[in-house]
């Protein structure tokens, strides 16, 4: 069982030279440096053996391993049972001039002292294969995880990820202290994994015919997709991962998320013939509720449970539509026999059942947190990502959660507003915001907090093609989650930036492309008194802003950034990040399109959905448009449920002939256009007069932009009514 461990040990910010990610809880820098070369002797016992190879593996080394050497230049690794206050996946590491000292009480233990060894190493010269020897500072390190679960989530159905890729991914878990690989090998777009009994699983659900093209667009790519791991595949990555202390959790999901199973085995839905699933999103085609497909899962849950030793078996459980339930003479009349109430319930009798198989067989689920809907299994964790409210609700009915919700783990959303940002899911995740996450919720006490596990990000791969892109999107915000599940609770988040500058160059020499934004330069506007300020920052201090007003590009002779910018007329405003006098970062621009409430005072009736609120009312005339692409950034502001009047006040009577409006149209991400805008106008704020109203809001693009046009008014107050779609 995965657990908190409760050390009352001290977080120490280390010296500039010692940047390791994640933070260890104490580092304490000694004189002088050791330094590795051949002649370097790795002290061992019998049962020492596999983590003394291990060190010759990482540093391309092959240095004699002695037991007994009293050699003064060493690498002495003591794995005892007298270090078992450190935890079994602590440790410590002594530095000095003359040796190298590794403490711990497991072979877990060792093995993470060896990734803080990695890290001691400058960025440039991580393999003595590549230099004639490597200095290490002096320091000692004594080190244990804060939560015992450490994952991540990586959907190979969505888009097939080749073996290769998923060892890789284990040595990058490893090298940044996570334990779990989470491994998604099953949902409507293709089945991944070899099942004996049922060879159609891969033979028909492991390959689509074609792709859909973006979001779902209409518009398909022509060209088959797919791909599976064979049962000797997973033997392999099962292996190679136990001797990185990474678990591989496998999950098959079900009863939702089962197109691909379903055109194998039609018999296994509703009895339609089906093909794997060519587009993103929520599938109605899910499997019945059968005794013969409950015992098709049960039998390829058997061959699963052979083929990953992991205590944890993860079901899915999530985003099952009912209809298909609610259609079906076998399961009303299943509900009828059982005594159950609805559908929900249904769906806990189905999880149910495969509870107490899995049980049988040793294993425990893991489910999303809809399975807590219609009664939670007895014995089920619980993955928590639609928010914190299904941790708690675990949590406090006893049950073991690992939390993992949207808002700040999953990976798939855009991490940066840049407009040359790759395509994503939607959502915006920068890494200051992953990096804020608390996993354990103030509304649990110090009891229920126990059953906290740990965390996890997710990495669904929708849009998600290829290695590089998978890579792009992981890091540095993987390196954010290793932290927040490692390290003290009283983190600093500059300090794990001044920290990330060179982990960032040793990704890249482990030939690692992540995604850089640490010299993206980040705005934020606001207005009043007729002007607007825009506030421009970077997350890493070694560089400064220069910026322009006039459209021409900066350079290291513009202006240098130092406050508020003040605009009040239509400008571009441009700006780049120079260090040492050179660019770097990606460059920056902001149009600014004045018009008369550009800058003047606005008040809302109802507040903004908080998911969609961070600009605040003000983003409404700020002069600045909303991403045509990305409704999650600052400028988009979306309201739930309620309508909406927003009052604008120009500050003095002004005369007014026209309204434009921007409404973003993205119902695959349930954002829809107002059913109706009306305007009225004012010269008192008391008394209004409709002057024009926008009915039957239509169109097919992401960004519609209609216009209200009327006679010349004079006006001070402007006011805008929008009526909810329901």
């Amino acid at each position: 069982m995965f657990g908190i461990i409760a050390l009352t040990l001290t977080a120490i910010t280390a010296p500039e030279e010692i940047a390791i990610v994640p933070q260890p809880f104490i580092v304490a820098p000694g004189q002088g440096t050791f330094t590795l070369a051949s002649d370097t002797i790795i002290v061992a016992d019998r049962n020492e053996l596999e983590e003394a190879r291990y060190i010759n593996e990482v540093f391309g080394m092959n240095l004699l391993i002695d037991g007994q050497s009293k050699n003064k230049k060493r690498i002495h690794i003591n794995m005892d049972m007298r270090f078992a206050k450190l935890g079994e996946e602590g440790y410590r590491l002594g530095i000095s001039p003359s040796e190298i000292e590794i403490e711990a009480s497991t072979s877990k233990g060792v093995f993470y002292a060896i990734q803080t060894l990695r890290q001691l190493a400058p960025a440039s010269t991580l393999r003595i294969g590549d230099n004639a020897s490597i200095e290490f500072p002096a320091v000692t390190v004594q080190d244990h995880p804060r939560f015992g679960w450490r994952g991540l989530m990586m959907d190979t159905s969505r888009h097939f990820m080749p073996k290769d890729s998923v060892l890789k991914m284990i040595d990058l878990l490893a090298f940044h202290k996570m334990n779990s690989l989470h491994l998604h090998l099953s949902d409507d777009q293709g089945w991944r994994v070899e099942i004996k009994k049922y060879p159609k699983l891969t033979e028909v659900g492991s390959m689509r015919k074609e792709t859909v093209v973006g979001r779902n667009t209409g518009q398909y790519d022509g060209t088959p997709h797919g791909g599976f791991y064979t049962q000797d595949d997973i033997r392999e990555i099962v292996a190679y991962a136990t001797k990185r202390h990474v678990n591989v959790v496998p999950e098959i999901d079900m009863p939702g998320h089962m197109q691909a199973a379903i055109a194998a085995y039609p018999h296994l839905g509703d009895g339609k013939p089906a093909e794997v699933f060519t587009r993103w999103g929520v599938n109605p085609r899910v499997l019945n509720t059968k005794p013969e497909t409950i015992q098709f899962c049960k039998d390829v849950l058997d061959e699963i449970t052979m083929l990953f030793p992991s205590d944890f078996i993860h079901i899915g459980g999530d985003e099952c539509p009912k209809i298909k339930w609610k259609e079906s003479a076998f399961c009303q009349e299943l509900m009828r026999r059982e005594g159950l109430k609805d559908e929900f319930e249904l769906q806990s009798y189905f999880v149910r059942r495969i509870e107490k198989h899995l049980n049988s067989k040793g294993k425990q689920i893991i489910g999303w947190d809809e399975i807590l809907e219609g009664g939670v299994a007895p014995n089920a964790t619980i993955m928590s990502w639609r928010g914190l409210e299904g941790g708690i609700e675990a949590a406090q009915a006893g049950h073991d959660v690992i939390m993992t919700p949207t808002s700040y783990c999953y990976l798939d959303y855009y991490q940066s507003d840049h407009p040359d940002e790759p395509l994503a899911i939607g959502g915006f995740l920068p890494l200051q915001t992953v990096y804020s996450f608390e996993p354990i919720p103030e509304a649990l006490n110090a009891e229920e907090s126990k059953y906290i596990l740990g965390t996890q990000v997710n990495l669904w791969t929708e849009y998600i093609p290829t290695r590089e892109k998978l890579e792009y999107m992981l890091f540095p915000r993987l390196c954010a989650s290793a932290e927040i599940g490692w390290s003290a609770k009283d983190r600093e988040f500059g300090d794990f930036v001044h920290r990330l500058v060179p982990h960032l160059e040793r990704l890249q020499k482990m030939g690692i492309r992540p995604a850089n934004h640490l010299y993206d330069i980040k705005s934020n506007t606001s207005g009043g008194d007729g002007q607007v300020q825009i506030s421009l920052d970077k997350l890493a201090d070694d560089a400064q802003i220069h910026y322009t007003l006039d459209g021409s590009t900066p350079s290291p002779q513009s202006p240098i950034y130092d406050s508020a910018i003040a605009i009040q007329q239509s400008t571009t405003l441009k700006a780049q990040c120079f260090k040492q006098g050179e660019a770097i970062g990606r460059p920056w621009q902001q149009a600014i399109d004045w018009h008369l409430a550009t800058g003047r005072t606005i008040t809302l009736s109802e507040p903004p959905h908080p998911k969609y609120g961070s600009g605040g009312a003000q983003a409404l005339i700020n002069g600045i448009n909303g991403s045509n692409e990305r409704y999650g950034d600052a400028e988009w502001l979306g309201f739930d449920g309620k309508d909406c009047k927003l009052t604008i006040d120009l500050g003095q009577e002004q005369t007014v002939h026209a309204v434009h409006f921007r409404f973003f149209n993205g119902e695959g991400q349930w954002i829809y256009l107002p059913r109706k805008a009306t305007v009225a106008l004012s010269t008192d704020g008391q008394s209004y007069r409709a002057v024009g109203q926008l009915e039957d809001i239509t169109g097919a693009d992401k960004v519609i932009t209609p216009t209200i046009d009327f006679e010349a008014t004079p006006a001070r107050f402007v006011q805008i009514e929008v009526e909810n779609f329901g």
